[in-house]
């Protein structure tokens, strides 16, 4: 079960009056796209593990429990603070849980799904009781400010999650789906930075270290996609969109959003929307929105949760909770 969740932003923000300066583009254009309205941007010097750490404090708070408790940590991310050690091991050092495992998953956009998928296998297994589910991203700094597709869609920001033994009481992750296709890689991808194209004079000239990504391709994709898991959890469960509480799906695209809830019939109403604050955060995007949900008191305990993303790999998946 989720025991406590929080999440971490930075305090600047990159609005679409800002973009209109910066490339050829409207916030007329862009929120209609896409949905989104300001993104939080990390000033320089803060690393995408600070971000997590302060996302695991709160939701520790939350949980009221202490970096004592934990026995591992986990953070989904493409934005890593280095190409190793793993940022989870940053975080660690940064909250002095020194007890805890720590490691990254990297499924982009889905990370956060499959890294709960992880958590809970781990604390089935009664090898750990409480685990940090961290979703965290500076994409910003894999940006290119250059390139107008690209460079409205993302922000930075963390979100965290404390993962412990269900209770007894019906509360917990119920069931997680997860899928990918990697022959679909270069429709989302960043060439540079790994073994395949190490740095070099080459991949900066070329912007090989920036997000490169076809974005109508992406979109009829993840349509697809994030509609299929949906479906699929639901009925392998056998519930339906009427037994869900709320839908947070991945901060990608507002019509994503609006097809993916029309797929499964869940009113607007029961979804959970944040992305004209925050763009897409990538791995941080549901936990941010778990987090806010929690905070605005759209979450009770008992609700269903349902929750869907998409990212590069490809991959997908989606998560049943009873919060």
């Amino acid at each position: 079960m989720i025991r406590g969740v929080g999440l971490a932003v930075p305090e600047k923000l990159l609005t679409n009056s800002d973009l209109e300066k910066i490339v050829d583009t409207t916030d007329e254009w862009i929120k209609t796209r896409t949905g989104m309205e300001v993104r939080h941007i990390a000033e320089e010097g803060r690393d995408t593990s600070d971000l997590a750490a302060e996302a695991v404090q709160r939701a520790l708070d939350d949980a009221g429990m202490t970096v004592s408790d934990l026995d591992a940590i986990i953070v989904a991310t493409v934005t890593g603070d280095m190409q190793f050690p793993s940022t989870a091991c940053f975080v660690q050092d940064k909250l002095g849980a020194k007890q805890a495992a720590a490691f990254d998953i990297a499924a982009a956009c889905s990370g956060f799904i499959y890294a709960l998928s992880i958590a809970n296998g781990l604390i089935a297994s009664g090898q750990f009781r409480h685990i940090a589910v961290v979703g965290a991203e500076i994409l910003s700094r894999i940006t290119d400010y250059e390139d107008r597709a690209t460079c409205v869609l993302f922000g930075d920001g963390a979100g965290a999650a404390i993962v412990a033994p269900a209770d007894g009481s019906g509360r917990g992750i119920l069931d997680t789906y997860l899928r990918s296709d990697g022959s679909l890689h270069e429709l989302l991808y960043m060439p540079g930075g790994g073994t395949k194209y190490p740095a070099s004079h080459k991949t900066v000239d070329e912007k090989y270290h920036y997000i490169k990504m076809e974005g109508r391709e992406v979109f009829k994709y993840a349509v697809t996609a994030m509609g299929e898991a949906a479906e699929y959890i639901l009925e392998r469960n056998g519930l339906s969109g009427d037994d869900v509480a709320l839908l947070i799906p991945h901060q990608a695209n507002s019509r994503i959003i609006e097809a993916t809830a029309k797929r499964v019939k869940i009113p607007p109403e029961r979804v959970f929307v944040n992305i004209q604050k925050y763009g897409n955060t990538s791995a941080a995007s549901i936990p941010i929105a778990l987090a806010e949900a929690k905070q605005e008191g759209r979450l009770r305990p008992g609700d269903l949760v349902l929750l869907v993303a998409f990212g590069a790999g490809f991959t997908w998946g989606s998560a049943l909770l009873r919060f």
